[in-house]
């Protein structure tokens, strides 16, 4: 099976001093997840700018499927002024919205509320939802549980795994426990 991500031999950094990454690669195909660990400022969300091609490298290639990705802050990923529903229409179909609606436990009049009508996790479960409905390749996560309490956190990540059949997952966290538990493979940076 082929890799939906290729990262080679990637060199960056913010300044000619301050170097990230020097020679790292890792790869993923569909069927895996691979958790991304380390300390606070050690790159972890860098990696993702830089596979959005948001950053460009020192060196190094980089190559990914169709991509989507869950950011950790779910109030910067919606516009505060258009419902959830109009957003998620944006930019993907509804087709399979019921049922991942289901699989996430989130209700479908929430969809119909303004971002900052919903708390924390509700709005970060309707991020995870839009990801899930673009049908990705690759699921970019940047701590995607954070904002959850641990029993909604469980079923998300269980729901996420039952898909890995139709894409890979790239995990960025803080919890080596939830690394330990869903990742096949971490890399500590």
């Amino acid at each position: 099976m082929s890799n939906i991500l290729e990262v080679k031999n990637l060199s960056f950094g913010y300044t000619k001093d301050l170097i990230l990454f020097d020679d790292f690669s890792v790869s993923l195909k569909k069927g895996e997840i691979k958790a991304i660990v380390g300390a606070s400022g050690a790159g972890k969300s860098t990696l993702f700018e830089l596979i959005l091609k948001n950053l460009k490298p020192f060196s190094g290639e980089i190559n990914s499927g169709s991509y989507s990705q869950v950011f950790q802050d779910p109030y910067s990923s919606f516009h505060p002024s258009y419902t959830l529903l109009n957003q998620i229409k944006d930019v993907t179909s509804v087709d399979e919205l019921e049922v991942i609606l289901e699989l996430i436990n989130l209700d479908y009049e929430l969809l119909l509320k303004l971002p900052h009508e919903l708390s924390g996790g509700q709005l970060q479960r309707a991020s995870i939802l839009r990801a899930m409905l673009m049908k990705p390749d690759l699921l970019l996560l940047d701590e995607p549980t954070s904002a959850l309490d641990n029993v909604i956190q469980l079923e998300v990540m269980r729901m996420l795994m039952k898909n890995l059949d139709t894409m890979g997952i790239l995990l960025i966290t803080h919890d080596m426990e939830l690394a330990s538990w869903c990742a096949d493979e971490i890399i500590v940076i």
